[in-house]
């Protein structure tokens, strides 16, 4: 494993990109460290300019290569750490430090390489595309697509470096998070005809929630190759009433649905808002500012396998692990395949090290992710 990749990490590292943080001082340092190289780098800012998306370009012309990763992390609040989490720490053949795993170490890997892109007489560009908000829900990475359509940046593949152990990704489910929110109409519990009980209206649409849920472990559509082989919904936070006494007004819950590729996710909204247009209905006949109202919090697009894409296909010729996987949890690629992308995600570090304590990832991954861009860099050139 190279020098520059272990010096890059650890400036990386360094960088409290924890996600509610502004993620600029990391941004602006690998912008200024692919620039010293000659890429040409392209900037996509949150509403409130506290953060950015990165688009850097080695090489001319249409197609090429993107190497895609999130400089955001999540949290160490709460977490015992043996060290410093914002210092990288070398012992035992790993680094640790908070995301070195997920996903630094590739970021890193990545970075590390610019004199090499630069060096080489590409065939076709290679971007390097950094993020930010992908622990919220990949809140950043639709407006970096949303810029690349409007510069007119197409790459004819991607790899998205989440860590999967050098092996390939070739499809992970969809994921989407609803807020739902309840105004009924309060009143004394002793008056309970005059009110409208905003948590028994939530009540109903939360057990039908658990109706889809079994239904589709049931008779849903099934994918083989994924641990949980069908859709799944739970809801996951419920909030509401504020006595004993008091028939309340106002209730909230959050669902989360994970959906194998393939399966539409407007179906599973589409039924609870039905639904809750029939309730609110129901409840509007006692209070007409009573209703019911849905908020979409986050949506990530499933990855769909593609194994006849150029980019699976080279990354298998690449890798030592031929293994193919899909996975559970959703990340980036789903969005470049949305926009037309080829996509698969492999990196360095195993996913079950991710958001822990010691978060960290192998010297010897590092070295294989090492080699991996070195002959994708090789097989770009003219």
């Amino acid at each position: 494993m190279s020098t520059p990749t272990l010096d890059c990490l650890a400036t990386l590292i360094g960088f409290d990109t924890t996600s509610r943080n502004s993620n600029l001082e990391c941004i602006d340092w690998a912008r200024a460290h692919l620039e010293a190289y000659g890429a040409r780098t392209r900037m996509d800012w949150s509403a409130d300019r506290r953060k950015a998306n990165m688009l850097a370009t080695f090489g001319e012309g249409p197609g090429g290569m993107v190497l895609s990763g999130h400089v955001d992390v999540v949290p160490v609040d709460g977490q015992a750490w043996t060290s410093d989490p914002f210092t990288a720490s070398i012992r035992d053949g790993r680094v640790y430090g908070r995301g070195a795993c997920d996903m630094k170490g590739y970021d890193a890997v990545v970075l590390s390489h610019a004199p090499r892109y630069a060096a080489a007489a590409l065939a076709q560009p290679i971007h390097i595309a950094l993020t930010y908000d992908e622990e919220l829900g990949c809140l950043g990475i639709p407006h970096l697509i949303a810029a690349m359509q409007a510069w007119g940046v197409h790459p004819g593949g991607c790899i998205v470096g989440e860590p999967t152990s050098m092996r390939v990704v070739s499809a992970h489910k969809g994921g989407r998070v609803y807020r739902c929110r309840v105004t009924g109409r309060a009143a004394h519990s002793s008056l309970t005809p005059t009110a409208v009980n905003a948590i028994e209206a939530a009540a109903v649409l939360i057990a039908r929630i658990r109706e889809i849920a079994t239904r589709e472990r049931e008779l849903g559509m099934r994918v083989p190759g994924f641990d949980v082989p069908f859709t799944t919904i739970s809801t996951n936070i419920v909030e509401g009433g504020i006595g004993s006494n008091i028939v309340p007004a106002a209730a909230a819950f959050l669902c989360d649905y994970r959906y194998v590729p393939g399966f539409d996710p407007d179906a599973i909204i589409d039924e609870l808002t039905a639904l809750a247009a029939t309730l609110s209905q129901e409840m509007r006949a006692i209070g007409p500012e009573t209703g019911i109202a849905f908020e979409r919090i986050s949506a990530i697009p499933a990855l769909a396998p593609n194994e006849d894409s150029a980019v699976h296909a080279l990354a298998l010729d690449l890798l030592a692990d031929k293994t193919v996987e899909q996975v559970s949890y959703g990340t980036e690629a789903g969005f470049f395949q949305a926009y037309g992308v080829p996509s698969i995600v492999c990196g360095p570090g195993s996913i079950a090290q991710a958001h822990k304590a010691d978060e960290y990832v192998a010297l010897d991954q590092l070295a294989a992710c090492d080699r991996f861009i070195e002959a994708v860099v090789a097989r770009l050139s003219a």
